[in-house]
């Protein structure tokens, strides 16, 4: 991609729209080899931004989906235990001497997601998604520092693996918690905006076709307008497609009322969100 605005035009042709924004932050990161750390509230496309991205530059897709407790053996690399004692079990039925140095080579390692990015040997740099960073522990975090920095991970007994092309990596965060300022620092960054109401009708008559044009400009104005209530778990654009689809799949055409309370479980994920968001349809019905 030569400049941001081609990124804007290889996105859109994958039905993922961009605004300047982020164009700008994916083209310096595809650029500058840098990773790429999108935050923004859940819902707003950071997951489906890294998506579109591997799909638009034709490339493989490898995601890391993180989580309390997660550990280097799952998330960079693992020794193929059961493989090492079938090879010690043959070796002493066959009365040969094994070392440790011969049980842990490149034969025995099974690559997980951030490994196996690294040793990607395809004409083009696989995407890596490390998706909801936010959710490991501080802990993980340190574990990344040397694949972000030099694209590269060191496995004592073996030495150090370089990305002969380091792999594009894009990061996204929930903000349920502060990231280390080292992790930041290895990182390009950009925040992801809840869209206005036109560019978030443009997303979803992208994500539904079979949705009517009066449906989805009613739909996204009375999600802007649900937005602005104090809801534990505003919806996000995923939410606000699931709601579109399902209005489509009832045969709405025009947003009423009655709509939105009998599809309230799309948008509304709480006891007291449901009660907030059927407050506001009951006052859209009387104006």
């Amino acid at each position: 991609m030569n400049n941001p605005d081609e990124v804007v035009q290889r996105l859109d042709d994958v039905n993922y729209l961009v605004d300047d924004g982020l164009a700008m932050a994916i083209f310096l990161s595809l650029r500058l080899g840098k990773p790429l750390l999108l935050e923004g509230e859940p819902g707003v496309g950071k997951t489906a931004a890294a998506k579109a991205l591997a799909q638009a530059l034709d490339t493989p897709f490898i995601r890391l989906q993180c989580y309390e407790g997660l550990t280097a053996g799952e998330a960079l690399y693992e020794w193929n235990y059961q493989r090492q004692l079938l090879h010690i079990r043959l070796a002493e039925a066959h009365g040969s001497s094994i070392r440790d140095a011969d049980l842990f080579t490149a034969d025995f390692l099974q690559e997980r997601p951030i490994l196996r990015a690294v040793r990607h040997a395809g004409p083009t740099p696989p995407v890596l998604l490390i998706d909801e960073i936010d959710r490991a522990d501080d802990e993980f975090e340190a574990l990344l520092f040397e694949f972000l920095g030099e694209a590269a991970i060191t496995i004592p007994e073996l030495g150090t693996f370089a990305a002969t092309r380091p792999p594009i990596v894009v990061l996204t965060s929930n903000r349920s918690r502060d990231l280390h300022d080292a992790l930041r620092r290895r990182c390009l960054y950009h925040w992801i905006e809840f869209p206005a109401a036109e560019r978030a009708a443009a997303i979803v008559r992208r994500a539904v076709p079979g949705a009517s044009a009066p449906l989805i400009r009613n739909a996204t104005e009375f999600i802007g307008t649900v937005r602005r209530l104090d809801l534990d778990k505003a919806p996000g654009l995923a939410e606000t497609i699931d709601w579109v689809s399902a209005l489509a799949v009832l045969g709405v055409t025009e947003l009423a009322g009655a709509d939105i309370l009998r599809t309230l479980g799309t948008i509304a994920k709480t006891p007291d969100d449901r009660d907030l968001v059927a407050g506001a349809a009951s006052q859209e019905t009387r104006s």
